[in-house]
């Protein structure tokens, strides 16, 4: 294990180091999220990086973590892209729930979660989207009525990444039923819990996608006991709490620089043992211009994350999309078969809605960015 206090650089080569000698334990560079087929790989991946010092960077360190800044932490980010390995186990549990539980936990809640969960033991799922609130959560649907010691919850939550393999999840659920889904004060009446996912009435359904795989479930809740205990944060205070962790989620985007340059290798090798025509060439040269551009753009983007990274998030999705579509154009009629052509279609416009839509995106340029008008709401 490294020492305990390390200048940022000499961090840096020690982990790249380590990296090296143990990159063959790791599974496969699956993002930020670990699909369920993997998770067990990810969690002894994870109890070999907090063994080693690796997880939980910046911590505190009565909670399993080094005690870090954020700059170590990003620069172990970064050298596990380069080394094509999982930074972490999920997402959602090391950034999202650990976060959140570290800004607004209570001793008991940090005790209770965060070393679990930076050892890997405690796998999360996030429980924010519904089927008529998706990027718009302040439209969500799913109450959770106080009665007595615990709330009772009823709803229903989809696109859960992980839910049949998680003991816990992050929950937003409406407290405060006066609050209206539409209503200018929609945001004032959402809270914030921590859900053990092996409560009665707690029901996780696989979701077939039209590429055949079951990435994501969805959950239904039916007069779920949930423990007053298991609030996090104030009462009716779950927005600032949630936008703070997905704050937090968007910020993580140290590592765009090599996924572009990987994306636009890529995109290069479209082109090799093929007879371009003048439009597929101009498309692909097109692509390599927008993607190089994004690339120049990452490296301005700093740890912090800001407003600007909507143009990134936007940029590469638009980018992979378009890319899919040249891809299939390319390998003719072969793109009509079961392969990687037509998956690749298949999975692409996934991308426009994962993460934040790019309508959402293109809201946040819009009104923060070009100080456009703020959209319409007919509501108020």
């Amino acid at each position: 294990m490294t020492p305990p206090n390390i200048e940022v650089e000499e961090f840096r080569r020690a982990a790249a180091d380590w990296l090296d000698a143990n990159r063959q334990h790791a599974p496969r560079d699956y993002g930020a999220i670990c699909p369920p087929e993997l998770v067990d790989a990810g969690v002894a991946w994870q109890g070999r990086l907090h063994e080693a010092g690796y997880a939980g960077i910046h911590w505190p360190e009565e909670h399993g973590g080094r005690g870090l800044t954020p700059e170590h932490n990003s620069v172990w980010q970064l050298e596990c892209a380069k080394a094509g390995v999982p930074a972490v186990l999920n997402m959602v549990g090391l950034v999202l729930a650990g976060g959140a539980i570290l800004m607004y936990g209570t001793t008991r809640q940090q005790t209770q979660h965060l070393r679990p969960t930076v050892t890997g033991e405690r796998v999360w799922c996030q429980l924010f989207s519904e089927p008529g609130a998706g990027s718009d959560l302040g439209s969500l649907a799913t109450r959770a009525e106080a009665d007595g010691d615990h709330y009772v919850v009823n709803g229903q939550k989809v696109w859960c990444s992980g839910g049949r393999v998680s003991q816990w999840g992050i929950l937003m659920a409406r407290t405060d039923p006066s609050t209206s889904t539409q209503g200018a004060a929609k945001h004032a009446g959402i809270s914030f819990f921590l859900c053990p996912m092996d409560l009665p009435g707690i029901e996780v359904r696989p979701l077939k996608q039209m590429t055949g795989e079951s990435e994501f479930d969805e959950v239904f809740f039916t007069d779920v006991q949930l423990p007053a205990e298991h609030l996090l944060g104030p009462l009716h205070g779950g927005w600032q709490v949630g936008m703070s962790v997905l704050t937090n989620e968007r910020g993580h985007i140290g590592t765009s620089v090599i996924g572009l340059e990987r994306r636009l290798a890529q995109m290069s090798a479209m082109a090799e043992g093929r007879e371009l025509g003048v439009v597929e060439r101009q498309e692909l040269a097109a692509l390599m211009s927008h993607g190089t551009a994004l690339k120049s753009m990452a490296r301005r983007q700093g740890p912090i994350a800001s407003t600007a990274a909507s143009l990134l998030k936007l940029g590469i999705t638009e980018m992979m999309f378009e890319m899919s579509m040249l891809r299939g154009d390319l390998a003719g009629a072969d793109a009509m078969l079961e392969g990687p052509d037509s998956l690749g279609m298949l999975a692409a416009p996934g991308g426009r809605i994962a993460g934040g839509t790019s309508q959402v995106q293109r809201n946040i340029i819009g009104e923060r960015l070009l100080g456009l008008p703020r959209e319409p709401k007919p509501t108020r």
